[in-house]
């Protein structure tokens, strides 16, 4: 069983099959459900062989947020590739060369400057570039504004080398807001300036193909929204503790199980308090929440990191010693007093400790590759190959 694999060393990050299978085909069936495409969005794992799964379960595609990304997913195969970030001018020639080798290549583009350069290097390679105007939602990060997007579609629409394949909204600021009243609250301002952006594109004669975007965060919201006709997401696939601590959007628990989990080794058992694994900043991405202690460790336990290599796991009895202070003098007088005892429960040396990932994405591109484990004890190990920019 998954829960008894012994990693053969550590800090490895491990998937369990039978959950990333199951949620797969849990979003895949949502999406089928109400005709809505699936590109799934390659950011969050960055690897082919997880891709391919996607594209076996149904994906029509997948999303690369870089062009790195897509250049591996399309040497690995995948034919049909959405980068979703605008990209600067260095980036124009190698998407165009993607598509120059007969592969669907899309980009986003949300100043007219973008289309030019990617219209030029599209007919320099003698390929077409599907080109997606890039609306911003609201989060001023990326993104025309919607007065806009009528005037960049038609550029699009005229410029040789690209054809216009629609637009894209993709709000990130909403996919965590915990409570899911008040995600569907700033869903519902996002979603309704998306419509707006669409109904005006269609007076003006550019019915846009595709309105792409939605996340792991909005999916129940994406699918009953009737403006989106093909969903961007990308965490369902393995999930984290950052999805874990927000109400699901559906009104139940959450469709999709956790599914990657990191194994540490305990290194040194010095203290009343905790034991240090090996698995700090450069093994778990620290902007999101802590991640969680999974098992290999009581009920309860806190990991925090202490370092580039090394995390804390902290006995439950001994989580007040985080709450003001001196962590470290708090640590001597425990240590010091031989009324508290070492506890029985806590890991020994060289004992695994799992913890679940705060944060997906940046978790797994820390990483060379996931180790899938199945039922039966079996493994592979697939490369996060799409995590390192190709040079030109």
């Amino acid at each position: 069983m998954f829960t008894t694999f012994t990693p053969f060393q550590t800090p490895a990050l491990v998937i369990d099959l039978a959950a990333l299978e199951s949620n797969l085909a849990t979003m895949q069936a949502l999406c089928d459900a109400v005709g809505l495409r699936l590109r799934a969005h390659g950011k969050t794992h960055k690897c082919t062989a997880l891709a391919w799964r996607q594209m076996e379960h149904g994906a029509a595609g997948l999303c690369a947020q870089t062009v790195g990304e897509a250049e591996a997913f399309i040497a690995g195969g995948i034919a049909d590739v959405l980068i979703t970030a605008p990209a600067p001018a260095w980036a124009a020639p190698r998407i165009a060369a993607l598509a120059g080798k007969g592969a669907r290549i899309g980009a986003v583009a949300d100043h007219a400057e973008q289309i030019a350069w990617l219209g030029a290097a599209a007919r320099a390679a003698d390929g077409v570039i599907d080109l997606v105007v890039d609306v911003d939602p609201g989060t001023h990060r990326t993104g025309a504004h919607p007065d806009q997007v009528v005037a960049l579609a038609r550029l699009a629409d005229d410029t040789e080398g690209l054809r216009f394949a629609g637009i894209q909204a993709y709000a990130g600021h909403i996919q965590h807001i915990g409570p899911a009243a008040d995600r569907k609250a700033a869903y519902d301002a996002v979603i309704a300036r998306t419509a707006a952006v669409r109904d005006a594109l269609i007076a003006a004669g550019l019915p846009p193909p595709v309105v792409t975007g939605g996340g792991t965060g909005t999916h129940a919201f994406d699918l009953k929204s009737g403006v989106f006709t093909e969903l961007q997401a990308g965490s369902y696939a393995v999930m984290d503790a950052e999805y874990e601590v927000c109400e699901a959007p559906g009104g139940e628990g959450w469709s999709f199980k956790q599914a990657m989990f990191l194994a540490s080794t305990v290194v040194s058992a010095n203290h009343k308090s905790h034991v240090t694994v090996d698995a700090g900043f450069k093994a778990l991405s620290s902007d999101g929440p802590p991640a969680k202690v999974a098992w290999g460790a009581a009920a309860g336990a806190l990991w925090r990191p202490m370092g580039d290599e090394h995390g804390m796991v902290l006995h439950p009895s001994a989580i007040p010693l985080l709450k003001g202070g001196d962590f470290v003098t708090a640590v001597e007088a425990l240590d010091a007093d031989e009324a508290q005892p070492w506890r029985n429960d806590a890991p020994r040396l060289g004992d695994t400790v799992w913890l679940q990932p705060g944060h997906c994405d940046p978790t797994i591109n820390l990483h060379d590759a996931l180790i899938v484990v199945a039922e039966d004890g079996s493994w592979e190990r697939w490369a996060v190959d799409a995590r390192r920019v190709t040079a030109a």
